[in-house]
């Protein structure tokens, strides 16, 4: 890329604007007779949010920013100020902000009372402009953890690279080492066991993070976010640790969505379903719904791939929104048939159309694609189709226009109304050739935007921003046939206001691996904390060669621990690229019984996982978190290897997950952090640190603060291992029916979930006084605004007992089908569990993996 930088100076302050004391905005003076003066602005928003615009009348802001700009909140907020001329000093709520414009604008954030800056803009060389677009320089921290950006390559520790900030089709791509991948989101947190700053950009247009990977012997140590087009808006997050920062990116972009229950459960899938003639897929599919019960694996739906649309004649191409008849001669009675499994049924629905769409003529005359300005023509370029890299001409459906955006609501209204439950936006990168095509800009979303005085150019509106309106237009169209359930909308790319409207994602096209299974642990905790909290992986790898046993059987260990839990793949087939093979858990019939009770104990845990998905739209905490997550003052958390984020991972708060990740490795090397301080927090941390225990034989008890060597047979488990004092709820190990669900696959249900467990770990004595207690939510799982209720264990221990309290909340309105609780105690615990309250405990026995339960009666 051309590189055409200039620093402007001369800033001085422009009076009449300072409508509240925590307003700066300054103005360059004309850097040269050619380039207009800039304008620079700092605002505190909130007491730990901070807004920074750089921009000119050849640098407007993006004309539709992924947030708009929040209201000013400093109620209650002590704010104290200290104007020095070329400089300004400002006290927000215990932060301090300095900014100091004698050259250019510099921007340091600390503590107030510390001495060493959280963040600092690079003086001399702050805010630059750079050809049509910007460049912001701060110093770099080379002892910093630096995650977020969405989705990026392994190690989860962003520190000394460069990434693109673009999305595309990276099919197969390399866990370690390609970039871009599929997501577009510009947030980059730094975090230091002393705290943490965000920055965060609110274009969908193209740019770049260089952090750290850049250094001169004038500048020394940077980061630097380019941006291709436009002038800057940055938002800065300053918090004590990446739990704060990540709540309060929450608050300003929004929670992440409510997530139907079943959407927690096994998802199937496989390219070559759909695309079989012979016999004729809807036939091969309700076989392969028969599989699943003859096996007694549960599942709670499937992922449709392409192939149900492609075209019955030549072209025999992807036409969206239509029915291969052939394939599926009636889809409402096959649906129902499949619904009768228990089984719900998502749809692969891709943002382009190839000319021999019966549609296209239709979307070219109506401006429904973008436009060519030289040709005055659509838009065309070469479009992935089917199977193995076939293609074809055709165009991407412009968002933007009225007509296109309609064209897509009626779309999936078309298969929500034959019984679809879900939308797969799939294929939705944009990687579109030209910067200059140009946008319809009518659809009601944008036209006020549209009215600024900015450029129509796919470049400077951006990309990302069609990934965005594509999902609203899926969550839309499915929220207006069904208002009061919640709309599911699984989505490849994604930006930061595409979470507003899809519910889940996954990591893509990966490969099948050693290093792609352990590599793709960093992309999830990045993507956690960047509020993709419903994502995983496709277990065992969508393209390659099919994975070994004991690969197959790794995978779906450590993936039932994640949010999402899909099998889902297109492996490339010599004899047919066309449909390609597909993994399936019976595949290998040695390991079958191990891959059924592996998925089974997904089920069995899904009260567990389930409340993890309420607690992140609550409290924006992602299920799936980096290891140093709540042990922030364990100065081994903050080595190399640990913030590689790619070896283990907590799932909650409870489970310790760690992974083996090369063959006929039976033992792993996993670090137990430590707390060295009180946490305070709530019901859901504990005040002491009293270690961990193995979840697997031989069940052995551990300190905290210590690298330990766990056997893990691969026939067996992955390294699991609980936090003495954690807590996790457990139902049935079969798929359930929760009370309030009344859709057509949940009725098919047999099993109601009328029974709940929660596995608790006291310490091998005495807890010393110290009452444990976690709390976890429930619901119907369905419904947009559901009744809840919350359940909270409390328990101490002495040498001879277990003393337990139970507090059932259902004053929100959800009353479950169970009543009794099960306590189960660790494999080997002997102790008596009595109630601390009165309430009755009667023993129940030893359950079949040889623990005492003991059930506390309603």
């Amino acid at each position: 890329m051309p590189q055409k930088e200039v620093c402007p100076r001369g800033y001085q302050q422009v009076p009449g604007d300072a409508h509240t004391k925590a307003l700066v905005h300054l103005r360059s003076s004309s850097s040269t007779s050619k380039k207009p003066p800039f304008d620079f602005t700092f605002e505190a928003i909130r007491q730990n949010l901070f807004r920074v615009t750089f921009t000119s009348s050849s640098h407007p802001l993006a004309p539709y920013p992924s947030v708009t700009k929040p209201e000013i909140n400093l109620q209650n907020v002590n704010v104290f100020t200290k104007d020095n001329g070329s400089s300004k000093t400002f006290d927000v709520g215990g932060v301090t902000a300095s900014l100091d414009w004698s050259h250019t604008p510099v921007l340091s954030l600390s503590w107030t009372g510390s001495a060493t800056p959280l963040h600092r803009d690079l003086p001399l060389r702050s805010y630059v402009a750079d050809s049509d677009g910007i460049a912001h320089y701060s110093v770099h921290d080379r002892d910093a953890l630096h995650v977020g950006l969405g989705e990026k390559s392994a190690p989860m520790d962003l520190s000394g690279r460069n990434f693109l900030l673009s999305a595309t089709d990276c099919f197969g791509y390399d866990v370690y080492n390609s970039d871009p991948l599929y997501k577009h989101i510009p947030l980059l947190i730094k975090a230091t066991p002393e705290g943490c700053v965000a920055i965060f950009s609110t274009t969908h247009g193209r740019g770049s993070w260089a952090v750290g990977s850049e250094i001169d012997g004038l500048w020394g140590h940077f980061k630097v976010y380019r941006q291709d087009y436009g002038g800057l808006e940055q938002y800065m997050i300053v918090g004590k640790t990446i739990r704060d920062v990540v709540r309060s990116y929450a608050e300003l972009v929004g929670f992440p969505l409510l997530v139907p229950r079943w959407a927690y459960g096994y998802i199937s899938g496989g390219y070559k379903y759909t695309m079989v003639d012979d016999p004729p897929a809807h036939l091969g599919l309700l076989k392969f719904a028969e599989k699943l019960k003859e096996h007694g694996i549960p599942c709670s739906a499937h992922q449709m791939s392409s192939g149900y649309s492609i075209a019955e004649t030549e072209p025999k191409v992807r036409t969206v929104f239509t029915w291969n008849r052939s394939r599926f001669p009636n889809p409402e009675e096959w649906i129902a048939k499949f619904h009768g499994h228990g089984i719900r049924l998502l749809t692969n629905i891709k943002p382009f159309l190839l000319a021999s769409h019966p549609d296209f003529k239709r979307l070219v005359d109506a401006g429904g694609f973008f436009t060519d300005p030289d040709t005055k023509e659509p838009g065309y370029m070469r479009l992935w189709s089917a199977g193995g890299a076939t293609g074809g001409d055709g165009c991407h459906i412009d968002f933007t226009s009225q007509v296109a955006f309609k064209f897509w609501y009626d779309g999936v209204q078309s298969l929500k109304r034959v019984g679809i439950d879900g939308m797969w936006n799939d294929n939705n990168e944009y990687t579109l050739p030209d910067d200059d095509w140009s946008l319809a800009l009518d659809e009601p979303t944008v036209s006020e935007a549209a009215k600024k005085d900015v450029q129509n150019s796919v470049g400077v509106w951006g990309r990302a921003i069609h990934t965005e309106l594509m999902g609203k237009s899926s969550h839309d169209a499915l929220l207006d046939l069904e208002p009061q359930q919640r709309p599911f909308v699984l989505t490849r790319s994604a930006t930061a206001g595409t979470l507003r409207y899809a519910a889940s994602s996954w990591s893509g096209d990966n490969v099948t691996s050693w290093d792609n299974m352990k590599g793709a642990n960093a992309l999830s905790l990045n993507a956690g904390m960047s509020l993709l909290q419903c994502e995983g992986h496709d277990i065992g790898g969508f393209e390659g060669p099919q994975p070994s046993p004991e690969l197959l059987l790794r995978w779906i260990q450590l993936g039932i621990h994640s949010p999402r839990f899909a099998i889902n793949c297109f492996k490339t087939s010599p004899k047919d690229s066309s449909v390609g093979e597909v993994i399936e858990p019976w595949m290998y019939p040695e390991i079958t019984p191990l891959v059924r009770a592996t998925i089974k104990r997904r089920y069995e845990m899904l009260p567990y996982i389930y409340s993890l998905g309420l607690e992140s739209h609550r409290t924006a905490s992602p299920p799936q978190r980096w290891i140093g997550w709540g042990y922030e003052s364990d100065p081994e958390v903050w080595t190399k290897r640990l913030k590689a984020g790619d070896e283990q991972f907590w799932f909650g708060d409870t489970i310790l997950v760690g992974g083996v990740y090369e063959a006929g490795v039976n033992v792993a090397h996993i670090y137990l952090p430590r707390k060295t301080s009180s946490s305070g927090g709530g019901d859901n941390h504990f005040d002491f640190d009293y270690g961990y225990v193995n979840l697997n034989a031989p069940y052995t008890y551990f300190a905290s603060g210590q690298w330990v060597d766990i056997p893990a047979e691969w026939k067996t488990s992955i390294p699991l291992i609980a936090r003495i004092g954690g807590a996790i709820p457990v139902g049935k190990s079969v798929q359930t029916r929760v009370p309030g669900d009344n859709t057509a696959a949940s009725l098919a249900v047999a099993e109601l979930d009328d029974y709940r467990g929660v596995e608790i770990f006291p310490p091998q004595g005495s807890s010393h006084g110290t009452v444990f207690a976690r709390t976890w939510f429930e619901d119907d799982g369905i419904s947009l605004h559901p009744c809840s209720a919350s359940y909270t264990i409390r328990y101490s221990s002495t040498e001879e007992k277990v003393l337990v309290d139970f507090v059932r909340d259902e004053s929100g309105g959800f009353v479950p089908a169970w009543r009794d609780l099960d306590v189960v105690l660790h494999y080997g615990d002997q102790r008596r569990v009595v109630s601390s309250s009165g309430l009755v405990v009667e023993v129940k026995g030893r359950d079949d993996r040889g623990r005492m339960v003991y059930t506390v009666k309603a």
